[in-house]
């Protein structure tokens, strides 16, 4: 997908944050769109249907977190990529953010050559629409469409965020192989991208919540597995 087809939601309340930002973004090619604050930025992401969305935590009228979820919940941006762009360094405020649905997260202040850097990063997990992976793995009571981007369990359709859905097809992919931390954070977040290995713990958790404990499989001290 090229750059002037891709669209950028910028949401921050500090304007000179959003210039600069936009204006580095904007030399690279991208749409670049902006909202002050997390209400405004749900309300822009119906119409405009952005690729990524670079999110503010501390905002008035919406905080980044509640926007994160809210977008998350609207049906058809389950896998939109969200990063926060924020100066809240601390390991809970990347815990809350990871938690809350986010792909990435950024902290400011950043140079504007590393912060495209990470923006190409992130674009670089669209695929492209027009190719399809003919693979749809099946077990016992689920059945993971990578066509279709979509989980079934028991019959019912579930519906991952993009993060969940990756990590789930790679345990998947080789069934009751352990995978270490290492090899998940590189195939799934790639090597561009620095998070921490709490960051698995929390994919892990949520994918459990919506799919049960049956499946996948913690090996102490070493990762996980999809065990069936």
């Amino acid at each position: 997908m090229k750059n002037e087809n891709i669209k950028i939601l910028l949401v921050d309340d500090e304007p000179d944050i959003l210039e600069i930002v936009s204006f580095n973004l904007q030399k690279e090619g991208f749409q670049i769109f902006k909202a002050n604050n997390g209400e405004e930025a749900l309300e822009k992401v119906k119409s405009i249907k952005p690729q990524l969305i670079l999110l503010d935590i501390m905002m008035p009228v919406m905080d980044g977190i509640e926007a994160c979820e809210k977008i998350r919940a609207l049906k058809g941006f389950e896998n939109v990529l969200i990063a926060f762009f924020t100066a809240r360094g601390e390991d809970y405020s990347h815990l809350a953010g990871f938690d809350a649905g986010a792909d990435d997260y950024i902290t400011k202040p950043v140079k504007p050559k590393v912060l495209v850097s990470k923006v190409n990063a992130l674009l670089r997990r669209i695929k492209n629409d027009n190719v399809e992976e003919d693979q749809i793995l099946t077990f016992d009571g689920i059945t993971i469409n990578k066509i279709e981007y979509f989980v079934e369990k028991d019959g019912e359709k579930i519906t991952l965020p993009r993060k969940e859905f990756e990590l789930l097809s790679l345990l998947a992919s080789l069934p009751n192989k352990v995978f270490n931390r290492d090899i998940i954070l590189k195939t799934v977040w790639g090597h561009d991208v620095v998070v921490g290995g709490r960051t698995i713990d929390v994919h892990i958790r949520k994918l459990r919540e919506k799919i049960g404990d049956d499946y996948i499989k913690t090996v102490k001290g070493v990762g996980y597995k999809f065990e069936v």
